[in-house]
């Protein structure tokens, strides 16, 4: 019944921006933390950023401060991360996860989207 469903990724050159957005339904009170992970072939399931439902507590990698932006919507149904000055390395698939609270491993999320390739070419 919990879905969420990533979109905005697509190609873009290195010092682009782009938008992602996470559309999430069938969450309940329990489920508080909103998280983004990004993973690249052969590679490990890394935090990117993360956000609280109540409060709009944030947190993000060091890779990710100062570049991305994580935000939620005022309805409280769509989760944001601006990605800004992309870099090669930024190159990955980008998951938006739910869990009960803020944490920055994927074992601490319950629920995932599908995925969406964020490509940053050089």
């Amino acid at each position: 019944q919990v879905q969420l469903v990533e979109s905005g990724g697509g190609v873009v050159q290195a010092g682009g921006s782009l938008r992602l957005s996470c559309a999430a339904s069938g969450l309940t009170l329990r489920t508080n933390g909103m998280g983004w992970f990004r993973q690249a072939p052969g590679k490990e399931r890394d935090f990117v950023a993360g956000i609280r439902w109540s409060g709009g507590s944030t947190y993000y990698a060091d890779s990710a401060k100062g570049r991305f932006t994580i935000s939620r919507d005022n309805a409280r149904t769509t989760v944001y991360l601006q990605m800004n000055s992309l870099q090669p390395e930024d190159t990955a698939v980008y998951y938006c996860a739910a869990g009960r609270g803020l944490y920055t491993t994927a074992t601490g999320y319950d629920y995932w989207g599908q995925g969406t390739q964020v490509t940053v070419s050089s």
